[in-house]
């Protein structure tokens, strides 16, 4: 197999979680650009219908399914939806905003079920059937809050660092199967998690000035690391948080 074959998805079937828009969408997409075809998940029925339709006019195949990642029951449905998976890709989430002196406990709840519970169980569903056959591939999408601590979002720095570790953990069991789970961090990009950070001028102009690329990033940025983490060319990457930035962490 030569290196650019490495990276060919031919005959491979991903599911994508919170792919209706943003960074879910961008690496659907990229995965059938590469040749997978594509299940596309979404919070409620019919929503990521669009992606799906992408998808379909590059020639590959899609599906949509719909469930409530902050419910184990439906997160259990929706992957023996899905049938057999080759990649996993842990993308969706949510976030609340509150100071943590009066973080809503229902939120913590909500955010950590949707953003850390999701990311485990969904990966012990799938990952079984990786283990039998021995190969899959799990992509977790952390974030620059797996390291740092952010301001009024403690749940979703919770969930992030757990998300590392998670990422690390199953790593550690499932390597020797011939499973490799990563994870991708994005810095910022402009994604609708993002807009009430734009929208404030002082904190959009503080941000900016710390990425080195002096821009956000686009969804479409993060291709290139979905598909390699995807395909054969990361076969012996296990356990490991690629940070796609702009160099913000070198900074």
């Amino acid at each position: 197999m030569s290196v650019l074959e490495s990276f060919s998805l031919a005959g491979k079937r991903a599911l994508v979680t919170g792919a209706s828009r943003g960074l879910g969408r961008a690496m659907a997409v990229a995965l059938a650009e590469a040749g997978a075809d594509v299940v596309c998940a979404s919070s409620k029925a019919g929503g990521a219908d669009d992606t799906a339709a992408s998808i379909r006019a590059l020639g590959r195949q899609a599906w949509t399914v719909a469930a409530d990642l902050a419910d184990r029951a439906q997160i259990e449905a929706m992957a023996n939806e899905a049938g057999r998976i080759d990649i996993l890709v842990n993308n969706g989430g949510s976030i609340a905003r509150h100071p943590a002196v009066d973080f809503p406990a229902d939120e913590w709840d909500r955010v950590l079920r949707t953003n850390l519970d999701s990311v485990f169980f969904l990966s012990q569903y799938v990952g079984r059937s990786m283990i039998e056959r021995g190969a899959g591939k799990i992509i977790n999408v952390a974030s620059l809050l797996s390291f740092s601590g952010g301001i009024t979002v403690p749940a979703y720095t919770a969930s992030k660092h757990a998300v590392a570790g998670v990422t690390k953990a199953l790593a550690n069991e499932w390597a020797k199967y011939n499973v490799q789970i990563n994870a991708i961090a994005p810095g910022y990009f402009s994604t609708d998690n993002t807009q009430r950070l734009r929208d404030n001028p002082e904190r959009f102009a503080e941000i900016s000035a710390r990425i080195p690329a002096a821009r956000w990033g686009e969804p479409s940025d993060l291709a290139g690391a979905v598909v390699f983490l995807a395909s054969a060319a990361s076969n012996y990457v296990n356990g490991h948080v690629l940070v796609v930035d702009g160099g913000w962490m070198a900074r």
